[in-house]
């Protein structure tokens, strides 16, 4: 069997993450919806403007650890500003800590995640990991759930998860990119990039996931894309393109 280059993306791929998220956003709500009690503000309102502020940082900062915390700022003040709301700096810096709490949660492996990199490790295949994010907060990511067995020093950590970057990465690691695959849940990050290398790609859907994640392939690929339903079948699906 050629041995294949295996990049497996972080975030929702091997752990959960979204949850974090949304665990947190429901904390922010139920907080405006006590400050702006009697306004009229719903939680619907509240979820899509912070979404809406979230986004759009996303574009210009990456993936920034303070993006995150700041959207609630930000979403808070718009509100202030809406409904006429003096803005408390109390309030404003209990958001930031609330908004910093997603990092500190120990993070869940999802299921059959060791077992479906033993497989690929125990075929020969040279595993690595591809994430975005702020670097201390992936590495213990990845110390919490023992990821450092599968990856030890091939790991990529990047603030901005673009096409860009993917093309460099496989330029600076000189990988056969008839020869390599990204394995992730997101369409905008994972599965894109990696068609416009010309690499192999495996999505793996997330439920209800960060609307940011979503794209439209735009791309013929040039070699194998798959749609997976869990990381369980990612072992099977290479092995059978490879033998084809």
């Amino acid at each position: 069997m050629r041995e294949q280059t295996i990049l497996f993306d972080l975030d929702d791929t091997l752990v959960h993450c979204n949850k974090y998220f949304d665990f947190v956003i429901d904390q922010f709500v139920d907080l405006m919806l006590t400050w702006y009690a009697g306004h009229g503000l719903t939680k619907a309102d509240i979820k899509q403007k912070q979404a809406q502020i979230d986004l759009a940082g996303v574009h210009i900062h990456g993936f920034m650890p303070e993006r995150f915390p700041k959207s609630f700022v930000e979403t808070y003040q718009w509100f202030a500003d809406h409904y006429h709301r003096p803005v408390s700096a109390k309030e404003v810096d209990w958001l930031m800590q609330l908004g910093h709490t997603v990092y500190t949660y120990t993070v869940e492996p999802y299921p059959l995640m060791n077992e479906t990199l033993h497989t690929l490790q125990n075929s020969g295949h040279q595993l690595f990991l591809y994430t975005g994010g702020d670097v201390s907060i992936q590495m213990k990511k990845i110390k919490d759930v023992g990821l450092d067995q599968f990856f030890q020093d091939r790991i990529f950590v990047t603030v901005h998860k673009t096409r860009e970057f993917m093309n460099t990465l496989m330029n600076e690691q000189r990988f056969d990119r008839g020869h390599t695959w990204m394995i992730g849940n997101s369409i905008t990050t994972d599965v894109l990039p990696a068609l416009h290398a010309g690499i192999h790609a495996i999505h793996i859907p997330v439920a209800d996931d960060w609307a940011f994640n979503n794209g439209t392939i735009d791309i013929t690929p040039k070699g194998a894309f798959y749609q997976v339903p869990s990381l369980l079948e990612v072992p099977d699906t290479i092995h059978s393109y490879i033998h084809k």
